[in-house]
């Protein structure tokens, strides 16, 4: 199985503020990575450090074994990665279809007859085939992120980014971008969601699930879905517990 991501001692400051302390991680092609952790601990910055969106300080990364380079980063980024974020990020100004389909067509030369079959075939399975000719803003939250998700498939890229991809989002909303994501897990493209995707982990019942805590002092690993599930659950029950003590 090949490597698809290594991060060796990777280090990142935003001016005095050190965000990232020597940060060392491995991912094989087809594992899920999900990458844990408190506000501030470096989580997005860790995911964007490896898509080349933040330059590390110091330290390297490497992508299917290239190291990232200012000369190669934006080749090796454009072949290999797509990133789902947190705030969806779809153009406005286009209609679903045009921004499931300027991607495949700009940055990997695709006719348009092709780009818009990859995009019928990806807006089906995210349950959302009648949606390719409105704009953005005629959609729920939860669906723009399902349309980004679409968005990120259509690229057909190895791996796959989720920057916390439902925190900005409604509970109510919450479940329908969740069971996308847990029918996609399925498939054999490298993911690494971010904390806000663990309630569907569990349920996964893969071995090919595993995950990085990351804390302002150290990061480790935890390797099962369920433990990740009971580790993550007992975090969010002491959040919530120091919520109630601030309001009472």
């Amino acid at each position: 199985m090949a490597e698809a991501i290594r991060l060796e001692k990777v280090n990142k400051y935003f001016g005095d503020l050190h965000v990232l302390k020597d940060v060392s991680l491995s991912v094989q092609e087809g594992e899920k990575l999900v990458i844990i952790g408190p506000s501030g601990s470096g989580k997005s910055t860790t995911v964007r450090c490896m898509n080349n969106l933040e330059t590390p300080t110091s330290g390297k990364v490497f992508i299917y074994g290239e190291e990232l380079t200012p000369k190669n980063a934006r080749r090796i980024i454009r072949d290999n990665i797509s990133m789902v974020f947190q705030q969806f990020n779809l153009y406005p100004h286009l209609t679903v279809m045009r921004n499931l389909t300027l991607a495949p067509m700009k940055l990997h030369h695709k006719s348009r007859e092709e780009a818009e079959k990859l995009a019928e075939h990806y807006l089906d399975v995210v349950g959302l085939t009648d949606k390719a000719q409105v704009y953005p803003a005629t959609l729920s939250g939860g669906q723009q992120q399902r349309i980004a998700i679409a968005r990120a498939l259509c690229c057909e890229s190895r791996i796959i980014l989720f920057d916390e991809p439902t925190s900005a989002l409604d509970p109510e909303t919450i479940q329908e971008v969740l069971d996308v994501m847990i029918r996609l897990a399925k498939e054999a493209n490298t993911w690494l969601p971010m904390r806000w995707a663990l309630p569907g982990v569990s349920r996964t019942g893969s071995s090919s699930w595993k995950t990085v805590r990351l804390s302002r002092r150290e990061h480790r690993s935890i390797s099962s879905p369920h433990r990740i599930h009971r580790e993550c659950s007992s975090s969010w029950e002491r959040s919530s517990d120091k919520q109630r003590r601030r309001t009472l």
